[in-house]
């Protein structure tokens, strides 16, 4: 790999421990998946947030780091917590566990770390540009801003995302590649999506059949991007996804080239299945809205459908 004079200096310890320790795993990952160089970041998003996640070696790790003066150098937001910061007492979480959740929490504000515990971080200030190189982590936003806004990323584990918000800097592969962005499967859609539930039952579906490969989408009409939200989350569960393209409706689609991809077909026959699929359960203990985080406008909708009925016991 090609490193500048600076990204050297970097590697060879001239700036510090901390520095070194994190442009080497970088270094490393790059070499892994044949990154010719490192780019520069314009944001990034870090996962491994939760104690329940990382355990004391990760806490450890985390305030070693922030004692030593580690700072970011770009943009970074963080995952959900592994509890409620505000009301984990009234939720019924240990007092020993908040004590290290909220321990981890300080450590990454002690870097510099937006400290906002969102899987939507573009709906809180982090949004990027079409084409602009960041280093995200969770699986659904990695989907978003791919798909969605157009900005580039691979889906980052814990550390590399980490690493990348103390160098800002990425190693140059995979998704931050034009060759590597094109779709691979053709999905023609012969079904009513209506509300964001169907779009999550068609993600989960082709998520199931496509696995990791990129899809574009035919078919899709009258959406929004809470919809599209639903559906890369969903195939980034039930798959791998982290890029996909629809017609008409995403910025890089009109750019692909589909002729003689391998298609499949979804129907309504496909929705009702996946439906029945995932509605096994009759009697809930738990209800959870937001997952993703739910934008204003969904947390409008449901306001609204439930305005002036009450929750039953």
């Amino acid at each position: 790999m090609f490193l500048t004079k600076e990204e050297e200096k970097i590697f060879n310890g001239e700036k510090g421990e901390v520095l070194e320790r994190m442009f080497r795993l970088l270094v490393r990952l790059g070499d892994i998946y044949g990154a010719n160089k490192m780019i520069p970041v314009g944001s990034v998003q870090v996962a491994g947030v939760s104690f329940k996640s990382i355990g004391t070696p990760g806490l450890e790790f985390l305030e070693d780091y922030a004692k030593k003066g580690a700072k970011i150098k770009v943009l970074t937001f963080l995952n959900p917590a592994g509890m409620d910061l505000e009301n984990w007492k009234e939720l019924g979480f240990p007092e020993d566990f908040a004590e290290k959740q909220i321990r981890v929490m300080n450590a990454f504000k002690e870097m510099g770390i937006v400290v906002t515990s969102t899987c939507t971080p573009y709906l809180a200030g982090n949004l990027p540009r079409f084409g602009e190189h960041i280093a995200w982590s969770e699986s659904s936003a990695v989907s978003f801003s791919n798909s969605v806004i157009g900005a580039r990323t691979n889906r980052e584990g814990g550390p590399s995302a980490l690493a990348a918000a103390l160098c800002g800097l990425t190693p140059n592969y995979g998704l931050h590649i034009d060759e590597n962005r094109k779709p691979n499967i053709v999905v023609n859609v012969d079904a009513e999506l209506k509300y964001n539930a169907d779009f999550g039952a068609l993600g989960s579906f082709v998520g199931k059949i496509v696995k990791d490969k990129i899809p574009y989408f035919k078919g899709i009409k009258n959406t929004n991007t809470d919809q599209l939200k639903a559906l890369g989350a969903a195939m980034a569960a039930s798959g791998a996804v982290a890029l996909y393209h629809a017609e008409n409706l995403t910025p890089e689609a009109h750019l692909m080239d589909i002729k003689g991809l391998e298609k499949i077909e979804v129907g309504e026959k496909e929705l009702k299945e996946t439906y029945a699929q995932l509605n096994t359960g009759e009697n809930p203990d738990i209800v959870i809205l937001g997952c993703p985080h739910a934008s204003l406008r969904e947390i409008s909708d449901l306001a609204e459908k439930i305005k002036g009925k009450k929750m039953k016991k």
